[in-house]
């Protein structure tokens, strides 16, 4: 409000003092003579003032026309001038619009589109760092993987565009299987954005693949610092690396370090079972009993495993398989209605020919979880107790098209595995492995296996004068059924069984 009042009183002023030099002008005497070759020319007052109002304009406009002079001549010499500034603004202009029209075709999907337009840019903008990176992108999105190299590589002269040309070279080397020069450039990545979280997964992958565990350590360090990964996975993840050390360590017999690794790595992660084993081993190894019987207890409690058990049965190797039976009573008691406690105890029962109490141990498993190794302990303990062969091989007809129960299966492709490993050998995922019974396939195949319970049971329909080729057929899967349990059993039971 203040300074609205403020205008208008200056503007009635300016009105006024306008006036009052025209009313003074028009009332003065005399005036401006000017001789202009010979001629005399006389103003008067109000026409003096007219006159250098047209002086000063006139001069403005000489001097403007000068300055054009000067502008054409530095543009002719290539120097920056008002003339080429407007023409630098209109490509840049352009060359935006084509930027903007490629990124718009690259998220399209549109690759060979998005190049063009790159060019374009690039030959209109002085900004050739853009349009290197949408040509290295939308070559990369049409398989033309030499054209998206050669791109990234000429992003790495620029301080500010060498990680996206080491990343994007690194991830066309792992596109073309070329794990050693891929894990040199993610480092590189690494060392110039440590933070970047793909930079980070992918060296810790490429580590823990090239069996790296001690960097792959320090990369897993990094995340859990810059906040990129929660501490309890961090404490999981680490544990895992810790085990895959204390795994080649055993391998090599380097036995002091492998104890110290395995004992750390089950430190971490107690539910870990290779790490519990490991560690019971090296603890048994130091004739420490009592820790190893303590670590087995602790994972059994959280995860009961067939390792598990075994590194519990090789703590006592010359125990009876009575005072076995009795030691393990007290170990599966976290867990007694797991199945895993149920079949271990029901095969240390066949172990001391205890059929009946194997069946008892056994329980209801049959019925809720008929797996390939519950049948055979059925049909082991069916022999025991003196059935005939005919329901001993219905037994085992059984346990050959039944599930094979829990596997180390990778929980990101599903492949199962004999033995655990930090790294799936199949998909490279890490950390992946998890003790579950795997997916059954869709597609079933014609094995012929599914007849087996029918031709076991015709068997007994056949004629006398086959009884003597089926008593040896039936010694054989005697024997079969033999070597079934024995593997069936614990560590230190073997030897035991045969004694």
């Amino acid at each position: 409000m203040l300074w609205s009042l403020i205008k208008i009183v200056v503007f009635i002023t300016l009105i006024a003092a306008l006036t009052l030099g025209a009313g003074y002008l028009l009332e003065s005497q005399g005036g401006i003579q000017v001789t202009v070759a010979g001629v005399e020319y006389t103003l008067g007052p109000l026409q003096s003032v007219i006159a250098v109002a047209l002086f000063v304009l006139a001069l403005w406009v000489i001097l403007k026309l000068l300055g054009l002079l000067v502008a054409v001549l530095h543009f002719i010499n290539g120097d920056e001038t008002a003339i080429s500034r407007h023409f630098d603004r209109n490509r840049e202009k352009k060359g935006v619009q084509a930027l903007t029209e490629g990124l718009i075709a690259l998220a399209s999907g549109e690759g060979r589109e998005a190049m063009a337009k790159a060019d374009k840019a690039d030959k209109l903008l002085n900004r050739p760092e853009l349009g290197r990176l949408l040509t290295a992108q939308a070559a990369e999105l049409t398989g033309d993987r030499k054209k998206a190299e050669a791109a990234y590589r000429k992003l790495l002269a620029d301080d500010r565009t060498r990680f996206v040309g080491i990343r994007g070279i690194m991830r066309q080397k792992l596109e073309t299987g070329e794990i050693d020069t891929a894990l040199s450039l993610a480092e590189h990545a690494f060392a110039i954005k440590p933070r970047n979280v793909e930079v980070q997964d992918t060296l810790l992958k490429l580590q823990a693949q090239k069996h790296d565990w001690a960097g792959a350590r320090k990369t897993l360090g990094a995340k859990l610092k810059h906040g990129q990964l929660p501490r309890d996975v961090h404490k999981r993840r680490d544990a895992v690396l810790a085990l895959g050390q204390a795994k080649e360590v055993f391998a090599d017999e380097s036995s002091i370090e492998a104890r110290e690794k395995a004992i750390e790595a089950n430190r971490l992660s107690p539910d870990l079972i290779p790490a519990a084993v490991l560690a019971a081993k090296g603890y048994v190894e130091q004739g420490n009993r009592r820790h190893a019987t303590r670590v087995l207890k602790k994972a059994w409690s959280v995860h009961p495993h067939p390792d598990l058990a075994a590194a519990f049965a090789a703590i006592e190797p010359d125990e009876t398989p009575e005072g076995r039976i009795r030691r393990f009573q007290k170990f599966v008691r976290s867990q007694p209605d797991h199945p895993e406690s149920k079949m271990l105890m029901a095969e240390l029962n066949i172990a001391a020919e205890d059929f009946p109490g194997a069946r008892r141990e056994l329980g209801d498993l049959v019925e809720t979880a008929p797996n390939a190794r519950v049948l055979t302990i059925m049909a082991a303990i069916a022999r025991g107790e003196g059935h005939d062969d005919a329901m001993v091989k219905g037994w085992l007809a059984r346990a050959l098209t039944a599930p094979r129960g829990p596997q180390w299966v990778c929980e990101k492709c599903s492949a199962v595995h004999a033995d655990w490993a930090p790294v799936c050998s199949v998909c490279d995922g890490f950390d992946t492995m998890a003790w579950k019974t795997p997916p059954t396939s869709e597609t079933q195949t014609s094995s012929g296996f599914e007849m087996l319970p029918l031709i076991v049971g015709a068997l007994e329909q056949k004629p006398a004068t086959e009884e003597a080729s089926q008593d040896d057929a039936a010694v054989e899967e005697a024997e079969v059924i033999d070597e079934t349990v024995v593997e069936a059993e614990p560590a230190g039971s073997k030897e035991e069984k045969s004694a």
